[in-house]
């Protein structure tokens, strides 16, 4: 269920989405309101899960994992229960960041983290290809990443 956002609850998201540690009084000057009513209003977002949590962006590289992998994946059945199964086994690989069900030649695109090659090559063994169902994959080391942004919200 979307709830209706204003300009002022679109202007705290966006300042949010850039500095999530930011205090409360500097938010509420940048937005232009008190601290009571802006306050209100982050838990307003909160309460109805526009803001799902708060969370820290962490170099990848400097933590030893400086390498990205898309695979794309295609699924032998697109049952409910297949679909549930290949979810909730993904869930399980920490290095999995990101999966989506798409459109298209693929029935999922993920976003993998690893160390180098080797621990993909590890990974694909290990994890991966012992997920039941997976009837193809291809992978695409990222070379360099050009963009990430937040959310392109609206005012």
């Amino acid at each position: 269920m979307q709830i209706k956002l204003d300009k002022l609850d679109l202007t705290i998201l966006s300042e949010l989405q850039r500095d999530a540690r930011i205090s409360l009084q500097e938010l509420s000057g940048r937005v232009g309101l008190s601290s009571s009513p802006c306050w209100t209003r982050i838990k307003r977002m909160e309460e109805s899960g526009v803001i799902e949590g708060y969370t820290v962006r962490v170099n990848a590289a400097k933590v030893g994992l400086p390498d990205t992998v898309i695979v794309h994946v295609t699924l032998d059945s697109h049952s409910d229960e297949a679909l549930f199964d290949f979810g909730r086994a993904l869930e399980a690989i920490p290095e999995v960041q990101e999966a989506f069900l798409v459109s298209g030649d693929y029935d999922y695109y993920l976003r993998i983290a690893v160390a180098d090659t080797r621990d993909y090559e590890r990974l694909l063994r290990e994890r991966l290809y012992k997920i039941p169902g997976i009837r193809h994959s291809k992978s695409s080391f990222v070379l360099r990443q050009l963009k990430q942004s937040p959310l392109p919200l609206r005012r």
